[in-house]
């Protein structure tokens, strides 16, 4: 080959491989890369640079007097704290529960401590001195800038709640009565999931009040046994030669299959309450509707809360999500569909040419491209369904791993809901919140490591004296602490909240890089679903950077305290620039500490408790009629699942009867008395309390009949899943104490073992 030839050759490979560089990639580089010349020039000392740092350092030192504290002692600086803070207190007193008019005041009043906040930390508090403060200075006020973005966005969002259930009422009377019966699929893809799991989901979705439904059963991996398990169950069983485009493949293939009007999708894991079609399909009354999004709840705890021990405690990190954020969405039209638990119209799906494939989230795409046709997707606050949370921090990591990737997809996609045409601008803020929402994790990454440049650099990022902050900062800080959780309705206090952020903060960090430079370089992963364990295993990967970040803020603290006592001992008139550095470490002090305590939860998190039973255990009561022989004894349920139940009996005095329990199993009948449900087990006597004997059944030759009582028992009843109170911000700092100071590794080893740690019913 010529050397001209090679030479075009060699440049139409690079042009080629230039070109499939994305945009959002090229904007992301290039802007580093002028940060990175700037950086260069200013410690390299340019005289251009270094004189426009000189003016803007001027100017923060010399800001507006209206961003300059009164001169005041300390409690008449905190005079507006206080009264802004009693006036929310009060607003949350009259009203515990949101409603429009209290919304709008408390978010009235974030608005004007955000905006003031922001004022003062833009033009009052950057030290631009030295090129090494003003990096840090601007690089903490840039990480600041993109918590400050979402959140301003929220409050705007906030202002245009919606909650649908009002129009459920009304739209359901018609499915009710059969003026409008829709055909319906339920879709229901699979892709390595256990029997067990399969077997629950559909029966569950079999005993949903509908009659014009079909359940399909989509399989990608081919099992036999599952094509058996739908035979057994009668349900339809479909499968395709490939795994193309994994489960947005899997469901378009099957849209070709199937006729409903209606498409219904849950995940293999998510099982329905009998309700869910009745209080979904009215809706699509309205032809402009195109789909119908429910809430995602999990029959068991996530193993954030199990392994801090604080299962009946915590909610789900997903609460928030969907008690707060989808709700504000809903009122702005761009509600995110979830990937399962919704209802969509086949016609409008048929519009955009099915799921959407180009991404890893195949259901946020799909939602915005049905927006953008001028659909109307609502979001329905009503749990209706409820599937399995991720059973260990592992697979929580790789499933946060795979929604961060698959949502900041969008900047790739045709169907970037930035750019696509038809979308309305409230819709497109709506979106970009959520994008926002990922980068949150570098932010949260570096105030992990900014102490450690005021302790080992003597950097002081922020110049601020104690009269301004208690001015400026403390009454937005305040204020947002003390209506946190209200706004989100109870379901995350702020303390818990930055625990959940911090323990994987790195490796979403990590993914936002990644996905920025290299969009579509990991693929499809599914969450395990189904797992036991019978030992502690500690997740060393994941707390690797964060044992570093503990040790290190450790030693940070340590220098800390020796020059804050330094400066203690300082005399005035000796070393001026000590008294700028005091401003500097006693910040440093404090957030050294709060960085600890966080961590040391956070690291807490990662020991995956035991989880050796594959079925949860629901804390349900049922009256009991216990047959052992020809005798019969009555009592009530503490616990039941799909394999047992405990039982306490209600009579007194049966030495003999639990002496044999406790020697071996005996055969005994059970009758549940509600539901009319009949199991033979083997029984044994756990425990007595008051003379009341508890006995652990478990059954033994379930049939099919008494499996669809059992899970329809278990997982279906209408209303069964409720909303919990996360403990408020007081109670959360206690309980971080106590997790601390008594963990569940030294202090709880057995509890897993027990079957009286059970999920709620």
């Amino acid at each position: 080959m010529a050397p001209s030839q090679f030479s075009q050759r060699s440049l139409l490979l690079l042009w080629q491989k230039l070109s499939r560089i994305q945009l959002a990639t090229l904007v992301m580089v290039g802007a580093f890369i002028l940060a990175g010349g700037i950086v260069t020039a200013w410690f390299a000392g340019e005289g251009t640079i270094s004189q426009i740092f000189q003016q803007f350092n001027q100017w923060q030192q010399h800001p507006p007097m209206w961003l300059s504290a009164p001169m005041m002692i300390g409690q008449y600086l905190l005079f507006w704290t206080v009264v802004l803070l009693l006036l929310v207190l009060a607003v949350i007193r009259v009203s515990p529960h949101p409603r429009t008019w209290s919304r709008r005041l408390v978010v009235s009043i974030l608005a004007v401590l955000t905006v003031r906040y922001l004022l003062w930390r833009s033009l009052s508090t950057l030290n631009l001195s030295t090129p090494l403060n003003g990096v840090f200075s601007l690089g903490l006020f840039f990480l600041e800038l993109l918590l400050l973005l979402g959140g301003m966005i929220q409050l705007v969002l906030l202002l245009r709640v919606r909650d649908r259930r009002p129009e459920a009422d009304r739209w359901s009377v018609d499915v009710i009565s059969g003026a409008f019966t829709p055909t319906v699929d339920v879709l229901i893809p699979t892709y390595n999931e256990p029997l067990f799991i399969l077997r629950r989901t559909l029966i569950g979705c079999q005993a949903m009040e509908y009659e014009p439904k079909t359940i399909y059963l989509l399989d990608d991996t081919r099992r036999p046994d599952v094509k058996a398990l739908a035979e057994t169950l009668g349900c339809e069983y479909l499968t395709r030669p490939d795994n193309r485009h994994a489960k947005a493949g899997n469901l378009n293939h099957a849209l070709t299959q199937t006729q409903g009007e209606l498409i219904v999708v849950f995940d293999a894991d998510f099982v329905p309450t009998r309700n869910f079609l009745t209080r979904t399909v009215g809706f699509f009354q309205d032809v402009q509707v195109a789909l119908v999004q429910t809430p995602q709840s999990f029959y068991n705890a996530d193993p954030i809360a199990r392994n801090l021990g604080l299962e009946q405690v915590l909610t789900p990190e997903e609460e928030v999500f969907y008690r707060q954020i989808q709700p504000i969405r809903d009122g702005a039209g761009g509600v995110v569909c979830s990937g399962t638990s919704f209802v969509v119209r086949r016609s409008a799906l048929a519009d955009i040419g099915g799921f959407v494939t180009e991404s890893l989230s195949e259901d946020f795409f799909t939602g915005i491209r049905l927006a953008a046709q001028g659909y109307r997707l609502l979001y329905l606050n009503e749990k209706l369904s409820a599937g399995l949370a991720a059973e260990s921090i592992a697979d929580q990591a790789l499933q946060r791993i795979r929604w961060a990737q698959g949502t900041l997809q969008a900047f790739f996609v045709k169907a970037n809901p930035l750019t696509i045409p038809g979308l309305r601008p409230i819709q497109r803020l709506a979106y970009l919140e959520g994008l926002l929402h990922w980068f949150t994790s570098i932010s949260r990454v570096g105030f992990l490591l900014m102490p450690l440049a005021y302790a080992f650099l003597g950097v002081i990022p922020v110049r601020a004296t104690s009269a301004e902050i208690f001015y400026f900062f403390v009454p937005y800080y305040l204020v947002n602490l003390s209506v946190f959780s209200w706004l989100n309705h109870r379901s995350r206090s702020a303390l818990l909240a930055d625990i959940y952020s911090l323990v994987l903060c790195v490796p979403l960090a990590l993914t936002v890089i990644k996905t920025m430079l290299n969009p579509f370089g990991k693929g499809f992963n599914v969450t395990p679903k189904g797992t036991s364990r019978d030992r502690f295993a500690f997740n060393w990967q994941l707390a690797l950077p964060l044992i570093v970040a503990f040790v290190a803020s450790a030693f940070s603290l340590w220098t800390s305290l020796g020059i804050s006592l330094a400066i203690g001992l300082w005399q005035p008139g000796t070393a001026p620039a000590m008294a700028e550095k005091m401003k500097g470490f006693d910040l440093g002090l404090t957030w050294s500490i709060y960085n600890l305590l966080t961590l040391g939860a956070s690291l807490l998190v990662l020991l995956d408790v035991p989880r050796p039973s594959l079925h949860e255990w629901f804390d349900l009561r049922r009256t009991v009629k216990l047959q052992v022989g020809e005798q019969v004894f009555w009592g009530s349920t503490t616990a039941i699942s799909e394999i047992g139940a405990e039982v306490m009996l209600t009579q007194r005095g049966f030495p003999s009867l639990a002496a044999s329990m406790h020697r071996s199993a005996i055969s005994v009948e059970v009758e549940i008395l509600e539901d009319g449900l009949v199991l033979q087990g083997n029984a044994t006597c756990t425990s007595v309390k008051d003379e009341f004997f508890t006995v652990r059944v478990l059954f033994e030759s379930v049939d099919l009949s008494q499996q669809r009582q059992l899970v329809e028992m278990l997982f279906c009843r209408p209303g069964q899943w409720k909303s919990r109170c996360s403990p408020g911000e007081l109670r959360s700092l206690w309980l971080l104490f106590r997790i601390l100071l008594k963990p569940r590794v030294l202090f709880d080893r057995h509890a897993d073992t027990s079957i009286t740690a059970v999920a709620r019913g």
